[in-house]
């Protein structure tokens, strides 16, 4: 593990470059997407940027997190949407009223975060937590659809919203159709584009810059119509983002007339718990980014979002919560500590004061073809089948808390889900409710010291969401750098949400020196492989299933050792380059030889990829081959089709350099390029050549292999690395 940034004004000193470029990424990004969010919340479009650098200069100041960035996200534009409609009276005031009770919620805040509180955000189950944001997803996607085709849909109902948006198709304005179908293939392709220029800017800026073209083509200046294909469609200024050359005279203030009104504290309490769970589940996420494995403090970050929620308010600003994907861009960019943040807001505040006359150029559907993406994202097939993969009875947590959601609002959907998570348990355990209580809230677990220094955590009864605050509360106490073992054996359920938490502290801890072993699950049943599937206690052994069987079978034929729980350590993925930012959340089915020298494992393993609270999920089979001697540092990577004939692959960025002498129909990038001259012999790249292996990589001292990087392999995938292995540890073993 490196070295941590020093903190507080010595941090600055040492790092102000790191984190001042990484700050330009994020401001680049945080310009379009702060617009479009208040724009999509039904608030003036500088709500967003006052939010936005008030969440950079503001939460700086006081907060726990290191390389996190605040600011308005996806989650807010529901809770204001839902304040705006409870509180408008007619009087045009109903966004000043959603001021105040934003001012409101940011002082409950404050307070819970003072009362050392912030963990319990954890008391949510995080299925019922997805469920709410597919929800927002699908508000954001119902909404600014209509934008992003020129139509209009006056329905409160969401799922009207939806319907309207096929009907009205036919009635679809072309001209704002295709800005939004040029933004749209840009956020779907950008990423593909391996040429550097096209990364100069973020692809939301790049949305944003190539609208403007268009809008002068169209002359959207003007109120006038355009025909096409015979009809005609009106465009104009009303279709151009509104915003004033002076910040100044986007200053609104709160209203707190509605103070004693139901509709307020509904809002209120809706924007504090929607905002404090998401920023404090945004905060862990980047925790587990953060390259120095620090921790957030997540009662001292509560506070300081609070603080910055108030001010924000009190000059008519969107409430303030941790952002993943500016966060994401922060840390991928280089920031070492919190001021990265201070300065995207200071950026902000420049950007918006120099690039107003331009940004009153921006068609409206630019913002929300970015938004629609957005939406999808949050609520898309690969969602439901990455909960599905978690298990069953998390897929019905999940749809529940949606549907209920978009049928009733965010609270009542928050915590139903709850209740039916808490039904489910209760069914499973089959138990009589009291007893089920006294399992989860009186269940004897503890925390015992070893004779040999090492400590032991008995977890017993029912370990669900409900009792995680307690469970939480005993293995913080398991000391830095030690060893312990979690034992599960004990308990009659172990709920998604525990098991997350359990597994997190596992990777956490280890940054510590110290190993934590969780045990005791081999008698628990759950409805998929998935580790943090719910697990159930039976009395007897879960059969092999197809697959299984079948590794098991190709492993006999080679002699070699198939297990069900491989005990590799997932952190140790990460000293790969490929792994750096995807983290391996779970490994299963490990076929193993016997060589002590020269040791080999296939196995099955799940990793996350994407900027996001619930990022893209990926599974696949690897081959892990450690080597008793010390090797270059390499990746070497078979080209693709477009490569043969592009040399994409040779532009993407990777702090290696470009080795000229490669095997055909493959890239190689090294750290040292005379060491590789020494290692890759003309037979192994013969042997390269005929594998037909995908990637290999090197950490050093042992070899990645992947046939195909995003599915389990067949028969044939194991074969051909087997074949691989075996004849690379020939050729070792003759001198090569």
């Amino acid at each position: 593990m490196e070295i941590s940034p020093k903190k507080g004004i010595q941090g600055l000193i040492e790092n102000w470059q790191s984190d001042l470029i990484a700050a330009i990424s994020v401001a680049l990004i945080a310009l379009p997407l702060s617009l479009g969010i208040a724009l999509a919340a039904g608030a003036p479009a500088m709500s967003g940027i006052l939010s936005a650098i008030v969440g950079g200069v503001v939460t700086t100041l006081y907060r726990g997190g290191h390389i996190s960035v605040n600011g308005p996200a996806k989650g807010v534009i529901a809770v204001i949407l839902l304040g705006i409609t409870l509180m408008d009276d007619g009087s045009g005031q109903a966004f000043n009223y959603v001021l105040a009770a934003v001012v409101v919620s940011g002082g409950i805040q404050v307070l819970l975060g003072l009362l050392k509180l912030g963990s319990l955000a954890d008391v949510f189950h995080s299925s019922v937590i997805h469920g709410l944001l597919a929800a927002i997803g699908i508000i954001i996607f119902a909404k600014q659809i209509h934008v992003a085709l020129g139509t209009y849909s006056g329905s409160p109902s969401i799922i009207q919203n939806l319907i309207d948006a096929v009907l009205y198709l036919p009635k679809a304005n072309p001209f704002v159709v295709i800005i939004s179908l040029i933004g749209l293939l840009l956020l779907l392709f950008h990423s593909k584009i391996s040429y550097r220029f096209f990364h100069l800017l973020p692809t939301p800026m790049w949305v944003i810059a190539l609208s403007i073209p268009f809008v002068y083509a169209f002359n959207f200046f003007d109120q006038h119509t355009l025909a096409f294909f015979g009809k005609a469609y009106k465009v104009g200024p009303d279709l151009l983002l509104d915003i004033p050359n002076n910040i100044m005279d986007s200053i609104m203030y709160p209203n707190f007339g509605k103070i004693d009104k139901i509709e307020f504290w509904t809002t209120v309490l809706t924007i504090l718990m929607i905002t404090s769970i998401e920023s404090l589940a945004i905060a862990k996420a980047i925790d587990k980014i953060d390259p120095y494995k620090r921790k957030t403090d997540l009662n001292k970050d509560l506070t300081g979002i609070g603080l910055s929620t108030m001010a924000a308010g009190l000059i008519g600003g969107l409430p303030i919560i941790a952002v993943i994907i500016r966060s994401t861009v922060n840390v991928h960019n280089g920031a070492k500590t919190k001021w990265s943040n201070m300065y995207q807001g200071l950026l902000l505040l420049l950007f918006i004061v120099v690039l107003s006359p331009v940004m009153q150029q921006v068609p409206l559907c630019a913002f929300a073809i970015l938004l629609v993406y957005t939406g999808f994202k949050l609520a898309s097939p690969a969602v439901f089948k990455q909960i599905y993969g978690h298990g069953i009875e998390q897929l019905i947590f999940f749809v529940s808390t949606m549907a209920l959601t978009l049928y009733t609002n965010l609270l009542i959907g928050l915590f139903g889900g709850l209740i039916l998570a808490l039904v489910s348990h209760l069914l499973l355990a089959r138990v009589s409710i009291p007893r089920f209580f006294k399992m989860i809230f009186a269940s004897g677990s503890n925390l015992v010291m070893k004779p040999d220094g090492s400590y032991e955590l008995k977890i017993r009864g029912i370990a669900n969401f409900l009792g995680i605050l307690k469970i939480n509360n005993l293995v913080t106490q398991i000391p830095s750098g030690a060893n312990a073992t979690i034992d599960l054996s004990e308990t009659r359920l172990v709920g998604t949400t525990v098991l997350e938490d359990l597994y997190d502290f596992q990777k956490i801890h280890q940054n510590t020196g110290g190993n934590i072993k969780i045990k005791g699950l081999e008698e628990h049943i759950s409805s998929t492989n998935h580790k943090l599937a719910t697990k159930i206690k039976i009395d007897t052994v879960q059969p092999l299933n197809r697959r299984q069987n079948k590794l098991k079978e190709l492993a006999e034929s080679y002699g070699w050792d198939f297990q069900v729980e491989p005990l590799e350590d997932l952190e140790y993925f990460q000293s790969f380059d490929f792994f750096k930012t995807r983290p391996v959340e779970a490994e299963l089915n490990c076929i193993s030889d016997h060589d002590k020298d020269m040791h080999m494992e296939l196995i099955d393993v799940t990793f996350e990829e994407g900027a996001d609270i619930f990022p893209d999920e990926y599974r696949t089979t690897l081959g892990l081959l450690k080597l008793p001697f010390p090797i270059p540092k390499f990746t070497i990577e078979k080209k693709d089709f477009l490569d043969r004939f592009l040399h994409i692959s040779e532009h993407r960025d990777i702090d290696y350099s470009l080795y000229k002498n490669p095997p055909k129909d493959y890239i190689i990038k090294v750290k040292d390029v005379e060491a590789m001259d020494a290692f890759l012999t003309d037979k192994l790249k013969v042997l390269i050549e005929i594998s037909g292996l995908h990637h290999l990589e090197s950490n050093g001292e042992a070899i990645l292999i992947f046939s195909n990087n995003f599915a389990f392999a067949q028969a044939k995938d194991y074969i051909m690395m087997i074949q691989f292995v075996e004849n690379f540890k020939s050729m070792i073993k003759e001198g090569k």
